[in-house]
C-alpha cells in the first residue's frame, strides 16, 4: 500500500495545501485513499467535514504521534500530513512507513534553510538512503513575475534532490480549503491555469505509487455548459453544401448525374500517328521533360 508523506519541518509551508490536494486527485483516480493527519491541530479533518459527499469519497484517518495506526483494510493508498517542527524519532517512524515523502517550500532564506535542515536528516534515515522512500521538493507559492522558481529548483539542484515543479500563489487555493474542495474539483475554465502546473508532479508521482502517468491528466468533473456548446461545434459535421465533393462518391448524387449526363469525346489520332498507320505508344506520346518519364 502505497504511502505519500508531506514532510517540513517549517510550519506554513503549505503541507496541508499539497496533502488535501494529492488526496483528492487520487480519490479522482478512484483508488481507495485515506488522509492521515499527524498534526494536532487537525487541519485536514477539518476540511474534510467541509468536502461535498457528492465529490470523490476520501476517508480520514486519526493518528496519534506516538501511536501510527493501522489504515482500516479495503483503502489502498495513503496520504499523510505531517506537523511543524518533526524530527527525530517521530520524523523516522513517519519514514518508516512512507514510500514518498514531498517537502512543499516556499521562497525564502528562512524556508529554504529550515527545508536543508530537515532534508540533510531525512537522508540519514535508512529508508531514504537506501532508495526506498523517494523524495521529492515542491515549490509552493510562488509568484510566476518572479525568478523564485528557478531559485528553488536551482537550490534543490544543489541539494541533490528533485525538483518536481511550483504552484502558483493565487486565491483559488484559499477559497477551495475553505469549502472543501481542491483544484482538480473545479470546472475545466477555472482550474486551466493551475493544473498543467502539477503536470510534472505527478508525472513523478504516479509511477512510484503504482498508477500510470496518462490517469494524472483526468479531473473527472462534468462538462459545463461552454464546453458542451463548444464539443457540440466541434463534433458537428458539416453542412451538405459545404462538402460538395462528397456527392461524387453517391450513386445517383447531383455531380454523379451532370458526369454521367456529359458526352464522351474519343480521341483524335494524333498527325504522326496516321502516317505510321499505328498507335504511338505512351513512351512515344510523352513530350514533357524526359526524367519524369518513367523507364
Amino acid at each position: 500500500m502505497p504511502v505519500i508523506a508531506v514532510v517540513n519541518r517549517k510550519g506554513g509551508s503549505g503541507k496541508s495545501t499539497l496533502a488535501t490536494h494529492l488526496a483528492a486527485w487520487l480519490a479522482r483516480q478512484g483508488v481507495a485513499v485515506m488522509l492521515g493527519d499527524v498534526d494536532r491541530q487537525q487541519s485536514t479533518r477539518t476540511w474534510l467535514k467541509r468536502r461535498n459527499a457528492a465529490l470523490p469519497a476520501i476517508m480520514p484517518w486519526a493518528i496519534d504521534q506516538k501511536n501510527v495506526l493501522k489504515p482500516p483494510a479495503g483503502i489502498t493508498h495513503v496520504v499523510l500530513d505531517t506537523p511543524g517542527g518533526l524530527h527525530g524519532f517521530e520524523l523516522a517512524k513517519v519514514v518508516m512507513s512512507a514510500d514518498v515523502v514531498i517537502m512543499p517550500v516556499c521562497h525564502s532564506m528562512f524556508d529554504r534553510e529550515s527545508a536543508a535542515s530537515c532534508h540533510a536528516e531525512l537522508c540519514t534515515l535508512p529508508r531514504v538512503a537506501s532508495g526506498r522512500c523517494k523524495l521529492g521538493v515542491v515549490g509552493m507559492r510562488i509568484d510566476a513575475r518572479t525568478r523564485a522558481g528557478e531559485a528553488l529548483e536551482n537550490w534543490a539542484h544543489a541539494l541533490g534532490v528533485p525538483f518536481l515543479g511550483v504552484l502558483r500563489e493565487t486565491q483559488w487555493y484559499v477559497k477551495c480549503l475553505e469549502n472543501g474542495q481542491t483544484i482538480f474539483d473545479l470546472s475545466k475554465t477555472a482550474s486551466a491555469s493551475d493544473l498543467p502546473q502539477w503536470l510534472p508532479i505527478l508525472d513523478w508521482l504516479s509511477p512510484l505509487i503504482g498508477l500510470p502517468i496518462a490517469q494524472q491528466t483526468s479531473t473527472q468533473h462534468p462538462p459545463t455548459t461552454v464546453e458542451k456548446a463548444i464539443d457540440n461545434r466541434i463534433d458537428r459535421p458539416r453542412a451538405e453544401s459545404l462538402m460538395p465533393a462528397q456527392e461524387s462518391l453517391v450513386h445517383g448524387g447531383r455531380l454523379s448525374v451532370i458526369a454521367a449526363a456529359r458526352p464522351v469525346v474519343e480521341p483524335q489520332p494524333r498527325a504522326d500517328e496516321l502516317v505510321l498507320g499505328r498507335s504511338l505508344s505512351p513512351h512515344e506520346r510523352y513530350t514533357g521533360p524526359q526524367f519524369l518519364l518513367r523507364h
